[in-house]
């Protein structure tokens, strides 16, 4: 499989055939992050769609120098802000709240996996009620398996900022979750 880079150098010199392999290689990680940071499935895959396309557009803009993921995922993060911008400006704060695929569940015992699905139903509404910084930090570390260092490349900010954003954020997750069960 060809690496991401040689891919956007493909793509700068006009090869569609390398966007679409860098979209199916990349197209579930960024559902899945857009998905995290707007918390809808169909903005998700609205926001995942148009990544791709800027991607595609701003090939030239990118940095063979740098890794891929860092420039895809701020692509991504801006998107969203800005559909969250334009969602609550039009008021629609739909939230697709049974569609929790992407916090990863293990269905292989029903009992288990109900209880779980309620738990994930909660902690999708309040990371929800986070701000976008403090559900961006979340979702990377805990629902995308990424390491502080990894966190630090992606959001160009130190390491000791990523711990203490996360800190941060885990304090307010957890007092909305404590409301939850009161």
């Amino acid at each position: 499989m060809c690496n991401d880079r040689a891919l956007i150098m493909d793509i700068k010199s006009g090869d569609k055939q390398a966007l679409g392999t860098l979209v199916h290689k990349h197209k579930k990680t960024a559902y899945r992050i857009a998905l995290g940071l707007v918390g809808n499935k169909d903005d998700a895959y609205d926001i995942s769609q148009e990544a791709f396309l800027r991607v595609y557009r701003s090939a030239n803009t990118f940095d063979s120098s740098q890794p891929f993921l860092p420039w895809f995922y701020r692509i991504i993060s801006n998107l969203s802000k800005t559909w969250l911008v334009k969602r609550s400006n039009r008021e629609n704060k739909m939230v697709d709240v049974d569609d929790t695929s992407y916090l990863l569940i293990d269905s292989s015992n029903p009992e288990e996996a109900l209880v779980k699905k309620e738990t994930a139903a909660q902690l999708r509404k309040a990371l929800l009620q986070l701000d976008f910084e403090d559900r961006e930090i979340i979702t990377l570390q805990h629902f995308r398996n990424m390491s502080y260092d990894e966190i630090s490349d992606m959001l160009d900010i130190p390491k000791g900022t990523v711990m203490s954003r996360l800190y941060y954020a885990r304090k307010k997750l957890a007092t909305l979750m404590r409301s939850y069960y009161e």
